[in-house]
């Protein structure tokens, strides 16, 4: 990890995001995503991301390539959700348990710290002891489980829902 580097995302990586992000979306059912996206399929979703304001996208750069990413974004459409955010990170499949999610969300956490954010949300597909150990290690506490709620590879997995105000 002590190669690693943390910055904002740019368009230029959006090929490694997408190539990260499908990983998981063929072989997990950490995402409900069904079908493996293209990097143009992907463009309008890079768009909503900015280097200020609430919705922000850091990629984390080792060896020369983009090993993971983190971002916030947009939780529901209506106003008054505004000053709430989704979190989302995925770290590259040979990537996981060495710390890149850490520096991610820690390097995020501070970068969004003087927006109008007031609560931070994540939905973590169960089970996934290490997306709910590394959510917990940044102070978000569960807040309940919406069950089956989605079918992937055959089968229906619950949804674990955790808040963090920032």
């Amino acid at each position: 990890m002590t190669d690693t580097t943390i910055r904002p995302a740019t368009i230029d990586d959006l090929p490694r995001i997408v190539e990260i992000y499908n990983h998981y979306i063929v072989h997990t059912p950490i995402t409900f995503d069904l079908e493996p996206h293209t990097v143009n399929e992907r463009r309008p979703w890079f768009e909503q991301f900015a280097e200020t304001r609430r919705h922000r996208l850091l990629v984390a750069v080792g060896g020369g390539a983009t090993v993971g990413y983190a971002g916030t974004h947009q939780f529901r459409t209506k106003a008054a959700y505004d000053s709430t955010v989704e979190t989302s990170i995925y770290c590259a499949h040979d990537a996981v348990g060495k710390g890149i999610g850490t520096a991610l969300y820690t390097a995020l956490f501070e970068a969004i710290k003087g927006e109008d954010i007031h609560m931070l949300v994540a939905g973590i597909t169960l089970p996934n002891e290490g997306s709910i150990a590394l959510h917990e290690r940044f102070a978000f506490r569960a807040t309940g489980v919406f069950h089956a709620v989605g079918r992937k590879f055959g089968e229906y997995w619950d949804v674990g829902w955790y808040e963090r105000e920032l």
